[in-house]
């Protein structure tokens, strides 16, 4: 929608959807979502279902484990992970084009499995050595959460292409949902032309993302204006935005767009993406008939290669 010449991103009510009182409701989220996705590849939502009390415990339990040592955070380093779990440090991921790596320190889980499996996707979580309650339980309650809430959003996505949602059943029996927990530093602890994430697009499907309320920092490249449209961080707003491989599946029906995050106070800001993508050796659902076999997992590969434990033969297998 726009306002004068402000381009802002919507916000939807997903409310309607997951509690329609007449099929109307959820017929008009479904054609909103698909605006949104075709216009921008992000939109926000409210009335998600995601309670207040699972977003707030999440703050605390990033607080709680950024604030560790840092020699302890590092000995749980994702790179010595095979399932890619564990601990970023800021200034690990440097993009090309950019000058600068990223200010930003993260943490990723995904699905708690009990036993690894190859190559690495599905298998434990590592976890920081605090109290359950401060650390694993809140974080596992909004993983859940935000994993339903990834799975409904898909739902709405594949309507308003058309499709039943019976549709998921092929690509969802055991999907990959990872979970990407960040920290960025003040802006005085930055270097001058530093992100905090720089330019990039998702590769994958569904994110939903948290802001910490009224710690401003991402932008959304909108090709249309060819500018930079700053997401407000609103409590209990989530923002929601499509990857690449949506973008593939739907035949570009659906954007994937450039964002950045550039933290716009002197203090320290926290986010948590939650990435909902679908089975390991799921291909194009939407057209059986795609000459494009990638499945999630090569696309995975592709992308993240180096940050897995992977055979040599795996990682050649996906190019």
């Amino acid at each position: 929608m726009t306002g004068g010449d402000a381009v802002v991103l919507p916000i939807i009510n997903l409310d309607r959807y997951i509690h329609p009182h007449s099929p109307q409701d959820r017929e008009a989220v479904i054609a909103e979502v698909r605006e949104a996705c075709q216009k921008y590849g992000f939109f926000q939502i409210e009335g998600h279902g995601v309670t207040s009390a699972s977003q707030n415990g999440l703050f605390q339990a990033l607080n709680n484990l950024f604030s560790l040592p840092k020699e302890d955070k590092v000995e749980m380093s994702f790179l010595k992970n095979p399932c890619r779990r564990g601990y970023e440090a800021s200034g690990m991921t440097l993009r090309d084009g950019d000058d600068l790596p990223d200010s930003k320190e993260a943490f990723y889980i995904g699905r708690d499995d009990p036993v690894i499996e190859p190559p690495g996707f599905h298998g434990p979580n590592i976890w920081p050595d605090l109290p359950v309650d401060q650390f694993k339980e809140p974080v596992s309650d909004y993983y859940d959460q935000t994993s339903e809430l990834g799975k409904t959003i898909w739902q709405i996505l594949l309507q308003g292409l058309g499709y039943s949602t019976n549709l998921m059943e092929s690509f969802t029996k055991r999907p990959i949902i990872m979970m990407k927990m960040i920290r960025y530093p003040p802006t005085s602890a930055t270097l001058p032309g530093q992100f905090g994430v720089g330019a990039h697009s998702d590769f994958g499907g569904v994110t939903v993302l948290l802001q910490q309320p009224d710690r401003e920092g991402l932008e959304v490249w909108h090709d249309e204006t060819e500018q930079w449209l700053p997401v407000p961080s609103i409590e209990n707003v989530l923002v929601i935005n499509c990857g690449d491989m949506i973008q593939k599946w739907s035949g570009g029906v659906y954007r994937s767009a450039k964002h950045r995050v550039i933290n716009k106070s002197d203090s320290e800001r926290l986010s948590c993406a939650t990435f909902w993508h679908g089975d390991f050796d799921a291909t194009n659902p939407l057209n059986p008939n795609d000459p494009n076999k990638d499945t999630v997992g090569q696309l995975l590969v592709r992308r993240f290669a180096n940050q897995f434990s992977l055979a040599k033969e795996v990682v050649s297998g996906a190019q």
